[in-house]
């Protein structure tokens, strides 16, 4: 335990970097920590650098294992499975790829296109922006790690029964026809590659990624900076705090506009709850952001009609808001 507790503090919270960004503020810029200005520099600093590290770490070693499924393999597993067992396998799927919601509609594009089953497809539309190893590691840098994995498991839950119902619809026919084209990938094998070729696209894949992500890091810092240090607790508290009974609504209907991922929306999540907003708000919040981000359901009224598109959005954003509420209720078993 006492190993664990080092490993997790200085290598997933890195208490080293936070102190040495407090000994630059102090003895360099000569600014006082507890100060509004100074508690926003070191707030800044820290996450930003800590993000990044553990975002450049996380990416480059999901890539390297990606580079042995890729996706044409992929689809292959998927294919063997029907059911709830083939939407739990695309939710599965969905938490090693670490792409926003955006990019991820490409892949769900080619899954729809290789003919899989409508509930697999949509269960890995919703949990791969919404769930990934990635964030499971910096939720518990930032909270604990009771917290990130129960993250994790309502993700793949909100996933695996949002893809369910869909499939159970049998919604194909609201699939614009060009996405249902089926493609023969039968005879496509993945070329095998080599341990420097796996290097090679696990770097470009943290470089591809950290120029996708990094500006959206930098605001969602900045905005956390803000909240922490210069909004008062009670502002903040009278909109989403514990005695508003609409918290969770509020939280997720304002997160659905920003187009951002989790790693943007961290800082803003830990200055929340630092200002004691409920654990749920801010989770409701995340999930709205990373899941149903404005840019994406734009993007995916582009391959499926209307009466789909209100349906899935309907379904995530009423998962979104019965697991804050749950959180809220329960929240004091994982803080």
């Amino acid at each position: 335990m006492i190993i664990f507790k080092f490993l997790n503090e200085q290598l997933l919270k890195m208490n080293w970097l936070s102190d040495l960004i407090r000994l630059l503020i102090e003895k360099v810029f000569r600014l006082d920590i507890d100060s509004q200005l100074g508690g926003s520099f070191q707030f800044f600093l820290y996450d930003t650098i800590k993000i990044f590290i553990l975002l450049s770490v996380l990416i480059f070693m999901i890539s390297y294992i990606q580079s042995y499924f890729p996706s044409e393999r992929t689809k292959k597993i998927l294919g063997r499975f029907k059911g709830i067992t083939a939407n739990i396998i695309g939710a599965l799927i969905g938490t090693v790829t670490p792409f926003c919601s955006c990019s991820s509609i490409p892949l769900f594009i080619g899954f729809t296109n290789a003919g899989l089953p409508s509930g697999a497809t949509f269960s890995f539309l919703i949990s791969s922006p919404l769930v990934d190893l990635a964030s499971l590691i910096l939720l518990a840098s930032i909270f604990n790690w009771t917290i990130a994995i129960a993250y994790v498991i309502v993700g793949l839950i909100i996933a695996v029964i949002g893809g369910t119902i869909i499939g159970e619809l049998e919604l194909e026919k609201y699939v614009e026809p060009f996405v249902l084209k089926r493609v023969n990938t039968q005879n496509i094998e993945s070329g095998r590659l080599s341990k420097q070729d796996r290097l090679k696209y696990s770097r470009e894949q943290v470089l591809e990624i950290i120029k996708k992500v990094w500006l959206y890091i930098l605001i969602g810092v900045s905005i956390g900076a803000l909240i922490h240090n210069w909004i008062p607790e009670s502002v903040i508290t009278s909109v989403i705090g514990k005695n508003n009974i609409f918290s969770v609504l509020i939280a997720t209907l304002v997160g659905i506009p920003i187009y951002a991922d989790i790693f943007g929306t961290l800082p803003i999540a830990e200055a929340l709850v630092g200002k004691g907003v409920q654990l749920g708000t801010v989770l409701s919040f995340m999930m709205a952001v990373t899941a149903l981000s404005l840019p994406s359901i734009i993007m995916l009224k582009r391959v499926v009609k209307t009466k789909l598109l209100v349906i899935f959005v309907s379904i995530v954003t009423m998962g979104i808001i019965i697991m804050g509420y749950l959180f809220n209720y329960f929240g004091h078993l994982f803080i």
